[in-house]
Parts: C-alpha cells; sequence; structure tokens
C-alpha cells in the first residue's frame, strides 16, 4: 500500500468492464470511499494515459466530465502519481489500478488495505467453489484479504446438489437488504439489472391486501444489448445452448432466457407460493429495457358488482410506494416515455402508468372437479379473477443496477464490525 492510501477507507472493484467501469463512476458521485483499488487482471493499453482514457469515456453515458458536473464546464481532474505503481487521483480521490492477477486469492487486497471487493468480472458466480480453485472463485477475494465480497450478478451453483453456503446471500437493496448480517454474510450477490426492477415491481403487490392473492404471475423483459452477445454472428461457443446469442445483436430481435425468475424467489420468498415465469428478448439499443409483468389475480366485487382492482386501484398502489417505503428506488410516471428518457436514471423501476391494463373475468371449477379434488360436498364454485398488465422501465446498466448495487455497498461499508 502506498503512503498516500494509509488509514484511508478503500474499496477494491475487480474488473473493469461495463459493471466496474460504471460502479467506479457511480461511487466518485457518491464519495463515500476514500479511494479505489480498481483491478484490472492485465495490462491495459500502452500506458496509464490509457486506462484513464478509457476510465473518462462512455459511449453511452458521455464523458466523466459531463456525468459528473452536466453542462457547468467544470473538468473532472485526473493526474497520474506514480506510473509504475497504477496510481492515479480523481479530484483528489485515490485511485490505484492493478495489472497482474486474474485469480482473486492472488490480487493481496490485504497488502492494499482493502476490506470490501465488487468482483464485476462475471466470472466468478458459483458461491460453494472454494477459494484455491484453479479458474478461480469469489471466495479468493477473502483468501486474499477481503473481508467481503459483492458480486455484481446473480449467483450460479454449477452442481445442483450443493446448497447455498451459510456465509452467502442475495440482496436487492430496497427490498431484502435488511437482512443482510455483517456477522454471518461475507460473499454477497447484487442479484441482476432484470430482478432488481422486477422485484420493485412485486413488492407493493405483495404487501397490499387486495393485490397479494396471486394465482399466475410472468413478465418478459425486453432488454437491451449486453456484452455477452456478438456484434456480427459468430460461431457458437462449444456445449452452447442458446444459438441466437451468437447472432448479430445490432440487427436482430433476440428472445432469449432470464433467471430473474429464480433470483427474485431468494429476495421475495412469496413468489414460490404461485410461481413465476420469465423470459427475455434483446433488442439493438445500448441501455434502458422495460419489464412487461403479467399477473392474475384473485379478486372481489363491490356491492354493484364492480372489480375492485381496476388500473386506478394499481396505479394508485404504485404511487403510495414510490411515496413511501420505495421512495427515491420506485417511481411512478403517468408521462408517455421512450426509453431514452431514462438514460441514467438513476431509480430501481420507472412504472409506466399511463400503459396499465386490467380486465376482470371469472374462473368457474364445477363440482365434479372440486370432488375429484377430495372436497367430497363442493358446489359449483365461480371466482371473480383480475389480469392486470404493468409495465416499468430500468436502466439496465448505470441507472437501475449500478446505482442500486453501489448503495448495497455503501450499507455494507457501513455495517462493518
Amino acid at each position: 500500500m502506498e503512503p498516500s492510501l494509509k488509514n484511508k477507507n478503500l474499496l477494491g472493484i475487480n474488473g473493469m468492464g461495463r459493471i466496474g467501469k460504471l460502479t467506479f463512476w457511480n461511487h466518485l458521485v457518491v464519495r463515500h470511499f476514500d479511494g479505489y483499488v480498481i483491478n484490472a487482471g492485465r495490462e491495459v493499453g500502452r500506458n496509464l494515459h490509457d486506462v484513464i482514457h478509457f476510465l473518462t469515456n462512455d459511449s453511452t453515458y458521455g464523458s466523466l466530465d459531463r456525468f459528473l458536473y452536466g453542462y457547468t464546464g467544470k473538468k473532472c481532474e485526473v493526474k497520474i502519481v506514480n506510473e509504475a505503481e497504477g496510481l492515479l487521483d480523481f479530484d483528489g480521490l485515490s485511485v490505484k489500478i492493478l495489472r497482474n492477477e486474474r485469480n482473486p486469492k492472488n490480487i493481496n487486497w490485504a497488502k492494499e488495505s482493502v476490506r470490501i471487493v465488487v468482483e464485476c468480472t462475471g466470472a466468478f458466480l458459483d458461491p460453494t467453489t472454494p477459494a484455491d480453485h484453479a479458474k478461480g472463485s469469489a471466495r479468493g477475494h477473502l483468501e486474499a484479504g477481503a473481508e467481503k465480497v459483492i458480486v455484481s450478478a446473480p449467483f450460479a451453483i454449477k452442481d445442483s446438489s450443493m446448497r447455498m453456503p451459510e456465509d452467502s446471500g442475495l440482496f436487492v437493496y430496497g427490498i431484502n437488504h435488511m437482512t443482510y448480517d455483517p456477522t454471518k454474510h461475507h460473499v454477497l450477490s447484487s442479484a441482476s439489472c432484470t430482478t432488481t426492477g422486477l422485484a420493485h415491481m412485486m413488492k407493493p403487490l405483495l404487501e397490499t391486501e387486495e393485490t397479494s392473492q396471486i394465482i399466475t404471475a410472468s413478465m418478459s423483459t425486453v432488454h437491451s444489448a449486453t456484452n455477452n452477445q456478438d456484434i456480427l454472428d459468430a460461431v457458437p461457443g462449444a456445449h452452447s445452448k442458446d444459438l441466437r446469442k451468437n447472432r448479430a445483436a445490432l440487427n436482430n430481435i433476440i428472445p432469449t432466457t432470464t433467471g430473474a425468475a429464480k433470483a427474485l424467489e431468494e429476495v421475495l420468498p412469496q413468489i414460490k407460493e404461485f410461481g413465476f415465469m420469465a423470459d427475455s428478448v434483446r433488442v439493438p439499443t445500448s441501455t434502458v429495457s422495460l419489464i412487461a409483468l403479467n399477473i392474475t389475480f384473485r379478486t372481489k366485487l363491490s356491492e354493484t358488482g364492480e372489480p375492485v382492482l381496476n388500473r386506478e386501484f394499481i396505479n394508485n398502489i404504485y404511487k403510495k410506494a414510490a411515496q413511501g417505503a420505495q421512495k427515491d428506488l420506485l417511481i411512478f410516471s403517468e408521462d408517455q416515455n421512450v426509453s431514452s428518457d431514462f438514460q441514467g436514471y438513476r431509480a430501481s423501476c420507472i412504472i409506466e402508468g399511463h400503459e396499465t391494463h386490467t380486465r376482470t373475468g371469472f374462473l368457474q371449477l364445477n363440482s365434479a372437479v372440486l370432488q375429484e379434488c377430495g372436497m367430497t360436498n363442493a358446489k359449483d364454485v365461480r371466482i371473480p379473477v383480475t389480469h392486470a398488465k404493468i409495465f416499468g422501465w430500468y436502466d439496465n446498466e448505470f441507472g437501475s443496477y449500478v446505482n442500486s448495487l453501489g448503495k448495497l455497498t455503501v450499507y455494507v461499508d457501513k455495517n462493518m464490525l
């Protein structure tokens, strides 16, 4: 550790991809930490000037100057302190770039005095993988001296016979982050961008009596392209199951899968009671995605025979949540929006209230069917049900996901023992 970094609260970031870079940008705004140690894992460009060029420019969000200071003309002052040691200064904040080790267990966070590492490579997602695994592991960060690891993706346990370790947990800020236990949890996952947005859509419905009786639920996310897609058609890798991800991202609409439903069960366990289906459709935009949520509720009729659940009722649930417990995390909008309106928008989800729709009908269950289920004295039943379609925007890169990840990181740091 360099003398300039002694006695400072430093955040470690492993990986300089989309989430790693934007995590750094987010914390430059928040300024909770005194400095950052970023592990690139390899040489980047020709020198630190090339690293600075990468870290201060972005094709989606513009220059770091405008990102931090808008159009005031103010500049983010970046200086090279020590080329050989990878030391930089960003507006008075110390930044050290590590360019040697790719395996987390070899990074030596203890030497850098880093207690919390945000794991952003996307390569180490299995919390059951031991720290000394030859190909690396999220646990390797603990072996290297970190006290907490926050993985910027959902966990993926490869061996189905293995269970989630006791010291691991999946958390979405504003949903279940309060259940984080600093004495117990050391390997954390911040779920995914889609799970974050979806969880904030589901939470108010589950907490409202009239919408808590859910019969079926599913969602599709119209999702911007990501770096795991190819710009042009490419040969699939060995054992690749989804051939469409190797098709050109720039000129195709691509149906694919998402793990959001499975991850949602971890942060909102009530979901397991009725099950949840989810899929994704990739589209050629750089960021901001849209969740189309479909839910069927068991509902009631008013004294006049009108359904209790309607568009106004559901929109009011979201208006109330956006002004209450989920304030600043959930936003309700009645404008007619398009995706670019929310590029960089710092909220987990924005409900598109203009597009909320409901339709109420009846589920007919005759006595013969009920008697087959063991209800010997059952009679014909006619149950009112309401189907609702709700839309929610989220910036799958900085605005929704990285912002939520950053809030979780600060929360973990504030609760360090």
